[in-house]
């Protein structure tokens, strides 16, 4: 018979994807934190709800979800990264993952040693878990297409890649703190090796072999696609894996292989990056609901020490502050310097940097844990209920098409690959391979009177990489493509050309 715990656990990671499933629309349309739902659903599944599951600090089972979840989001984020982009856009890059992640650290380690009377490792590590920004909590954010390009690259890079920038300052506290007590020099000297150089080399060989080897088998005998969206994965746990086991920080493994994959542009089926992301994110919904069933509401419990409320509060609003200055040398306008500053919520990341001294076992750390939760849990009011108020009021500012609104563009070239046709009625079965149309094909049907819908579907990396789109097509993001089509008015009997390369 299966254990009451596991099949609890079964059972939360069930509701998780259904509900993560059922609400995306939803969440996606009204900008309203998907966390705090989550959250809300861990205190159902809880003690204080039906009782079916609870996570302590001390869980093997939230040990093992807290690490996949941190490996998934450092390789996804790495591997989403715009390469190009970021090379067009290197002064904000370094702005933003500099000073602009490391002072905000720096000040909130210095408030924390005077403020709350931490030692300065312990310190040091509360102001790196803080200075991370959630990229779940910014999702909605960035997808929107209001947003600014620059804004957006701002924070795609800051939410996706800090944490690379900050995981090394909380393991070098915590080997000073190990230092201070039984560790040799040369136990020390080792650990740094094997953070700095030994776990992102390995990630780096696995990344480079692991895409490689895809490359080439996909070129000579083909790849199902639904298994090379199952290949990253495989990629980020093998990587991770490779560098603990010699003693590198797997972590920082994972995200050199997704950064090595995103370096060598290798032209990827687009299913296995949204096949990473969706899965990273599903990790980190379940993880959060795994905290809300009772973990994370522990930090009200130092809610009543003015001191913890003025360092929260401190560590809410620095990032802005140090923002604001920094980015007036990025080069960008200042409607995109505003959003990048005002929007950096605190979640998930800096629960899962902050745990990593809690499952190491060091005096002290469950103190930095409670501390980080009510950042936490304010961040998703205040940044949360932030992004929703501006995106309702953004949407409310937008006039919506009535009619197909074709988006005027050089013309469709001949050297780009066939778009994919579909001329299925509502009543009838699609092909089940889909058909092939030239452009003089495409002309004729045009010139003979016969209604033609032609959609740009890729997706927003494709679409990033060339912008244009042939003349008389529309914009159809594969994500909300739908809604899209509904509220244009799109004629369900037209032939429907996709373009999707």
């Amino acid at each position: 018979m299966i254990e009451h715990h596991f099949a609890a656990v079964l059972m939360m990671i069930g509701i998780v994807i259904i509900a993560s499933s059922l609400l995306s629309g939803a969440v996606e349309r009204s900008g309203l934190p998907g966390v705090a739902i989550f959250l809300l659903i861990g205190i159902v599944l809880g003690p204080s709800g039906l009782g079916l599951v609870e996570f302590g600090l001390q869980s093997p089972n939230l040990q093992v979800l807290a690490t996949l979840a941190l490996v998934l989001v450092l390789f996804t984020d790495a591997i989403g990264a715009d390469i190009g982009e970021i090379r067009r856009q290197r002064r904000l890059a370094v702005l933003i993952l500099g000073p602009g992640t490391l002072l905000p650290a720096a000040i909130l380690a210095v408030a924390a040693r005077l403020l709350l009377d931490l030692p300065l490792p312990m310190a040091a590590i509360l102001g790196a878990a803080l200075a991370s920004t959630d990229p779940v909590l910014l999702r909605t954010l960035i997808r929107h297409p209001d947003i600014p390009p620059s804004a957006r690259l701002g924070l795609r890079l800051e939410s996706g890649m800090n944490d690379a920038i900050l995981l090394p300052v909380v393991v070098l506290a915590m080997l000073a703190l190990y230092g201070g007590a039984e560790a040799a020099e040369n136990d020390v000297a080792r650990h740094v090796v094997g953070l700095f150089l030994l776990g992102p080399a390995l990630g780096a060989l696995v990344g480079y072999v692991a895409i490689t080897l895809l490359d080439q088998v996909r070129r000579r005998v083909g790849v199902r696609r639904d298994y090379e969206s199952l290949y990253a994965l495989g990629v980020a746990f093998t990587a991770f894996a490779a560098a603990e086991t010699v003693g590198g920080s797997g972590f920082l493994a994972g995200f050199a292989a997704g950064l090595v994959i995103a370096w060598l542009d290798v032209e990827l089926c687009d299913c296995f990056l949204d096949y990473g992301e969706a899965s990273a994110e599903m990790f980190l919904l379940l993880t959060f609901v795994a905290f809300g069933t009772g973990l994370i509401w522990t930090g009200f419990s130092v809610a009543g020490d003015w001191r913890v409320l003025l360092f929260a509060a401190l560590a809410l609003f620095i990032r802005t502050a140090v923002l604001l200055p920094v980015l007036a040398r990025s080069g960008i306008d200042r409607r995109s310097r505003r959003l990048i500053a005002l929007f950096g919520p605190r979640g998930l990341s800096s629960l899962l940097l902050v745990l990593l001294p809690v499952f190491a076992g060091i005096p002290g750390a469950e103190r930095l844990f409670v501390i980080t939760c009510l950042v936490v849990l304010l961040s998703v009011v205040v940044h949360g209920g932030g992004i929703a108020l501006y995106l309702r009021r953004r949407a409310r500012g937008e006039l919506r098409p009535t009619a197909p609104a074709a988006t005027a563009g050089p013309a469709p070239r001949p050297a780009r690959p066939a778009p994919v046709v579909s001329d299925a009625r509502p009543t009838e079965v699609a092909p089940a391979a889909p058909e092939r149309i030239t452009i003089e094909e495409l002309q004729r049907l045009r010139r003979s009177g016969e209604p033609v819908v032609v959609a740009d579907v890729r997706t927003e990396r494709s679409y990033r990489d060339d912008p244009n789109i042939g003349a008389g097509a529309i914009r159809l993001p594969p994500d909300d493509a739908v809604r899209l089509a509904r509220e244009r008015r799109l004629d369900q009997h037209a032939t429907l050309v996709l373009y999707c390369t």
